[in-house]
C-alpha cells in the first residue's frame, strides 16, 4: 500500500497565511498540516508517500525532507498549478497508481489517526470516506444506500438542503485497489480529461464510473471520528479548537466563543440557559413558512415593535422598550443611571461589566448564597448605593425571592430614594404564580423600577437576541428609544412578536414541563456522589464538587463527551470548585446524569 497526497493547490482563500506557502504549510496547533498527516501516515508501513506538488514547491519539499520521515517519499511537480485542477495533479500521478493499492487524500485536511486506520483496516478493497453531512460541510455529497454503495454524486452547487438527511460528505480520502485504478479508473481519467480538458476534479470521474457500476467502489462511513477541510480562515480557527490537544484548553478555547455552538453540531449545550420546551413545533413551522420573506425585507422600525412588546406584555408603549437581547438594554441603562451601583455576588457579570462608575459589591458567598429582602436591604443601608441590581432568580445559583420579597426591596428602594434595576429573565420558571412585577400599576407606583426580562432565554430563542425594559419612567424610555438603532431586531424577531400571543398557551405548557423536568433532574442530581446541588428556581443548577475534582477538569472531560457545562469556579473565588448545569430535556439531561456518574 502507498499513499498519494495532492498539494499541488494554491490556497488562495486562506489569505496571507499561503502568501509564500501551499496551504498543507498552515499550522494547526502549532502543527502544520502536512507534517501532521505524514507522521500518522509514517506508523502506517506504507511502501511509499507520493506527494504531488505546484505552488511553493520547493519550500513545502525542504520543510517535508527535514522531518525525518521514515517512509520513502517521492515527489510529482505539477508545472501548471495555476492553471489545472485535482484532476490533472492526479493524472500526473497515474502510473504509480497502477503499480500497488493506493491511499489517496489532498492535503487541505486535518484528521485523527483513527480515521486512517479505519479505511486501512476495512478487507475492501476500495473505499471512499464519507461522514454524515452537516451544515458545515461544503462541496461534493454523496447517497449511500444500506449496503454501502454509492448511489450519486451531488456537487455542492446542486445540493438541496430539504434533502440533507440522506447525505454524506466525502472526506476526500480514498482507499484505491491497483486493479481498479490500472483497469477502470486511470483510463476513465484520461479519457475524461481528454474531453473535458485538466481544469476539473478526480471527484467527477468516480461518479462516472459508479453510474456505470455501483459496485466498483463502496462507503466507509465514520461514526464520530474527528476531521476538518481547511479552505479559509474561519475554517482554521474551528480547526484549531477541534485538534487542540489540551483538554482543558480546547473547553477555555470554546467558551471563549460565547455561543455560535450550532458550528459544533453533535455539542450538547448545557452552558447557555434557553427554554428546552418552546418554541413548539408547530410555532417553528410558522416561523419557516415566512422565512424567506422575513430574510429579504426590512423589519419595522422601534415604533411599531414596540407596539408589539407593548401587547404582548400588557403595557403602554410609553412604559416598554424592546432590545437586540437584555444585553443591549442593560447597557444603555447603566450608562443613562447616574451614581454607585448596587450588586449582588456572584451574579451575571454584565451589570457590573457595564457600571460606568462604581459598583459596591453584596457578597452572598455565606449561606450557600442564600439572602433575604432584609439582609439585601440592610447591607445596602449602611452602604448606600445610587442603582441597585437585583436578579429574580439570581444567576448563577438559581436563588429566588418571593414577590413579597422584593416588594420589600422595592419599598425600601423607594423610601432611600434607590433606583432598582430587577432583572426577571428566569421568573417564568419559579413556582410561584403571578410572581412578575411587570404591571402598569406596580411600576406607577414605584417609578424607580426599571424591569428587565431576556426574552431570548425565558421564550427559548437566544438566536433571535430578544429582550425587553419597562418602567413609568417616560423619559428614561424614551431616551433608550433614541439610543438604540431604529432597527435593533430583526424581521425574524419581529415576526416572533408578532405571532407570541397565539402560542400563549403553549408557551405556560412548556414551564409546566420544565418545572417537572428540574424537579426530577434535581432529585438524581443529588444521587451523584462527588456533587452538591444547590435548589433553584430557574432552568439550571449550580453544583459544587466535593471530591477533590476540578471543575475546569471535568468541563474539559465531559466536552469529550461532547456535553458543555458552564465552570463557575473563576466567577464564585471561595478555594471550592463549581459548575453550573442547564436543564434540557429528560433524554439529554440523562445524558449528562450517565456522563457526571462516570467523571465523578
Amino acid at each position: 500500500m502507498q499513499a498519494i497526497i495532492l498539494a499541488a493547490g494554491m490556497g488562495k482563500r486562506l489569505g496571507k497565511l499561503t502568501k509564500e506557502n501551499t496551504k498543507c504549510m498552515v499550522e494547526v496547533g502549532g502543527v502544520k498540516l502536512v507534517e501532521r498527516a505524514l507522521r500518522i501516515l509514517d506508523k502506517k508501513g506504507l511502501s511509499r508517500i507520493i506527494m504531488v506538488v505546484g505552488y511553493q514547491r520547493d519550500n513545502l519539499m525542504a520543510f517535508v525532507d527535514s522531518l525525518g520521515i521514515n517512509t520513502p517519499i517521492e515527489y510529482i511537480i505539477n508545472d501548471v498549478y495555476d492553471k489545472t485542477n485535482n484532476i490533472f495533479s492526479l493524472a500526473l500521478a497515474k502510473e504509480q497508481m497502477a503499480q500497488e493499492d493506493t491511499l489517496l487524500m489532498e492535503s487541505d485536511l486535518i484528521f485523527e489517526e483513527s480515521l486512517i486506520d479505519l479505511i486501512l483496516e476495512d478487507t475492501r478493497d476500495t473505499l471512499a470516506l464519507v461522514d454524515k453531512f452537516e451544515n458545515w460541510m461544503d462541496g461534493t455529497c454523496i447517497v449511500v444506500d444500506d449496503e454501502d454503495n454509492i448511489l450519486d454524486f451531488i456537487p455542492g452547487k446542486l445540493l438541496k438542503y430539504s434533502d440533507k438527511e440522506r447525505y454524506y460528505k466525502t472526506v476526500n480520502i480514498y482507499k484505491l485497489s491497483a486493479d481498479f485504478s490500472r483497469n477502470v479508473y486511470v483510463p476513465f481519467l484520461e479519457a475524461y480529461a481528454k474531453v473535458m480538458g485538466n481544469n476539473e476534479y478526480y471527484e467527477t470521474v468516480i461518479k462516472l464510473i459508479l453510474m456505470l457500476d455501483k459496485n466498483t467502489m463502496k462507503a466507509k462511513r465514520l461514526h464520530g471520528e474527528q476531521w476538518y477541510e481547511i479552505d479559509d480562515i474561519q475554517d482554521l480557527d474551528i480547526a484549531e479548537l477541534l485538534f487542540l490537544e489540551d483538554d482543558v484548553e480546547r473547553y477555555k478555547t470554546l467558551t471563549s466563543r460565547y455561543g455560535g455552538y450550532w458550528r459544533f453540531p453533535h455539542l450538547k449545550d448545557f452552558c447557555y440557559l434557553v427554554n428546552p420546551y418552546f418554541p413548539t413545533g408547530r410555532m417553528m413551522d410558522e416561523i419557516k413558512s415566512s422565512f424567506d420573506a422575513l430574510v429579504r425585507q426590512y423589519p419595522s422600525g422601534m415604533r411599531i415593535n414596540t407596539l408589539l412588546a407593548a401587547k404582548s406584555f400588557g403595557m403602554t408603549e410609553e412604559h416598554i422598550v424592546i432590545g437586540n437581547g437584555a444585553a443591549e438594554l442593560i447597557k444603555e441603562l447603566l450608562a443613562e443611571l447616574e451614581g454607585d451601583v448596587g450588586v449582588i455576588r456572584p451574579t451575571f457579570e454584565e451589570y457590573p461589566n457595564r457600571c460606568k462608575g462604581e459598583y459596591v459589591v453584596y457578597d452572598c458567598r455565606e449561606n450557600d448564597f442564600s439572602y433575604n429582602a432584609e439582609s439585601v436591604c440592610g447591607y445596602f443601608t449602611e452602604h448606600p448605593v445610587s442603582v441597585l441590581v437585583l436578579i429574580n432568580p439570581d444567576n448563577p445559583s438559581g436563588h429566588y425571592l418571593e414577590k413579597k420579597e422584593v416588594r420589600r426591596i422595592l419599598d425600601w428602594c423607594k423610601s432611600t430614594g434607590t433606583a432598582l434595576i430587577l432583572d426577571e429573565s428566569f421568573l417564568d420558571f419559579a413556582d410561584e404564580e403571578n410572581a412578575s412585577m411587570m404591571s402598569e400599576s406596580i411600576l406607577k407606583k414605584y417609578p424607580g423600577l426599571y424591569l428587565i426580562k431576556s426574552i431570548s432565554k425565558s421564550y427559548g430563542v437566544p438566536g433571535l437576541r430578544l429582550g425587553v425594559l419597562a418602567s413609568y419612567d417616560e423619559d428614561m424610555i424614551a431616551a433608550l428609544k433614541k439610543k438604540v438603532s431604529i432597527w435593533n431586531i430583526n424581521s425574524i424577531g419581529e415576526f416572533f412578536m408578532q405571532i407570541l400571543d397565539k402560542y400563549r398557551n403553549d408557551y405556560q405548557q412548556a414551564l409546566v414541563f420544565i418545572r417537572e423536568e428540574r424537579k426530577r433532574f434535581y432529585q438524581n442530581l443529588c444521587k451523584v456522589k462527588g456533587l452538591k446541588v444547590y435548589p433553584s428556581s430557574a432552568n439550571y443548577f449550580m453544583c459544587e464538587l466535593t471530591n477533590g475534582k476540578r471543575s475546569e477538569t471535568l468541563a474539559a472531560e465531559l466536552l469529550k463527551d461532547n456535553i458543555l457545562i458552564k465552570d463557575l469556579t473563576g466567577k464564585i473565588d471561595n478555594g471550592k470548585q463549581y459548575i453550573r448545569i442547564a436543564i434540557r430535556d429528560r433524554e439529554d439531561n440523562d445524558e449528562l446524569l450517565s456522563a457526571l456518574e462516570k467523571r465523578l
